[in-house]
This record gives structure tokens, C-alpha cells and sequence, in this order.
């Protein structure tokens, strides 16, 4: 019990071995690149183990789930081209991207094409459901990898932080705004919104705050 309270009380974002010392750092250490692009595979490849899991998915592939319908592209590309949109909307929030918020696009994306088709898609409702945590852990581990490098921040963390700004609106009003919208959006061009969704939407926290807690403790600077 105390080793949960632990770690869903972390509030900053732990300094180890790779961080970089300040964001937009272009020339990083081979070693933090290294632990970035590891971060964001993990993360990519918890997003495919959630669409294979056939329960729903997060919010923002929700939307990438929707315009592939519409375009018939792959999941993996309507994710970056979401990613990419998100990205556009940054400069006139005066929002400067790092190597990661770059890296982001092009990694998660290709991951979920890459990763999707040979990853298992099960009949059972308790295995689906088993897949779908499994996929919502990963994406917490990876985001403790990749937060921690760094090297700046994904698109939509940038997009939330910029609104804020702009707007002075609370943190948690801007970012529920933004999933309420990409989720209605996505779900009316036909995007999975189902078990999958609410277990990304509650558990992404404790998921990414455990994440940030292991790699924390293990690495430590």
C-alpha cells in the first residue's frame, strides 16, 4: 500500500542517468537518444497492443481510427498526420518543438504499422481485456523513458501546455477539453470508443506515474 501511495504521488519528473539537461537540446548524448527512441517504441507498441485488443483505444487514436476510415490509410499514418496537425497549431501558441516532440511523430506512429500486424487480436472478452492493460502498462513504461530524456514534450502535451497558456484555464480543463473533443470526433467517423477507452482514460495516470516511478528508482541519477 505504501509503495502505491509512492508512486502515484510522483509530481515531477525524475532526473537519471540519460536526462538531458534542458529540453531543446539538439546535440543530445547517444545515450539519451537511445532511451527516448526506446520509450517511444514502448509507447507505440502499447497503442497496437490496445487497437488489437478490439475493446477501444485511446482517445487520440480514436480520432486516427476515424480518419483512417474516412482516407483508407493506415492507422500508423493517421496518427502522424493527427500528430502533425496537433504540431501545426503550436507555432502560433509560441510552442518550440525539441528532437523528442519530432521524434514522436515518426516513432509511434511507424511503431503501431509496424508492430499492429503481428500482434494477437483475442476472441475472449477476459483476454481482450487482459491485452488492453497490458498495452495501457507499456505506454506507461514508455513514457517514463521518454519523459525522462528530456528532449521535449509529444505534440498534444505541447498543445495542452500552449492553451493553457493562452487561455489561463486550468491544466485538467484544457486537457479533458481536448479528449472530449478528438474522442466525439473520432467516434463519429467511426473510431472504437468502448472498454478499452475508459480504461486508457482512468488508467493512463497511474500507468505513467508507475512508469516514471520504476525508471526513477532503477536510474536514478
Amino acid at each position: 500500500m505504501n509503495l502505491l501511495k509512492t508512486m502515484f504521488a510522483v509530481k515531477t519528473i525524475p532526473v537519471v542517468l540519460w536526462s538531458s539537461d534542458f529540453p531543446l537540446n539538439y546535440k543530445p548524448r547517444f545515450k539519451t537518444m537511445c532511451y527516448l527512441i526506446l520509450g517511444l517504441f514502448l509507447f507505440g507498441l502499447g497503442e497496437a497492443i490496445l487497437i488489437g485488443s478490439g475493446t477501444g483505444v485511446s482517445p487520440w487514436t480514436v480520432l486516427a481510427q476515424g480518419i483512417s476510415n474516412f482516407t483508407n490509410w493506415t492507422i500508423g499514418f493517421s496518427t502522424f498526420i493527427v500528430s502533425l496537425g496537433v504540431l501545426i497549431f503550436w507555432f502560433p501558441l509560441k510552442q518550440q518543438p525539441g528532437i523528442g516532440t519530432i521524434l514522436n511523430l515518426f516513432i509511434i506512429a511507424g511503431t503501431i504499422d509496424l508492430t499492429l500486424p503481428y500482434l494477437p487480436s483475442p476472441n475472449e472478452y477476459s483476454t481482450q481485456i487482459l491485452q488492453a492493460a497490458i498495452g495501457i502498462m507499456a505506454i506507461g513504461l514508455g513514457s517514463g523513458f521518454y519523459l525522462t530524456a528530456n528532449l521535449g514534450p509529444g505534440p498534444r502535451d505541447g498543445l495542452m501546455v500552449g492553451l493553457q497558456k493562452k487561455t489561463g484555464l486550468p491544466i485538467i480543463t484544457v486537457r479533458t477539453a481536448l479528449e472530449f473533443t478528438v474522442v466525439i470526433s473520432g467516434w463519429m467517423m467511426g473510431g472504437l470508443v468502448g472498454l478499452g477507452t475508459i480504461m486508457f482514460v482512468f488508467g493512463i495516470g497511474p500507468s505513467v506515474a508507475g512508469g516514471l516511478y520504476l525508471v526513477g528508482i532503477l536510474f536514478r541519477k
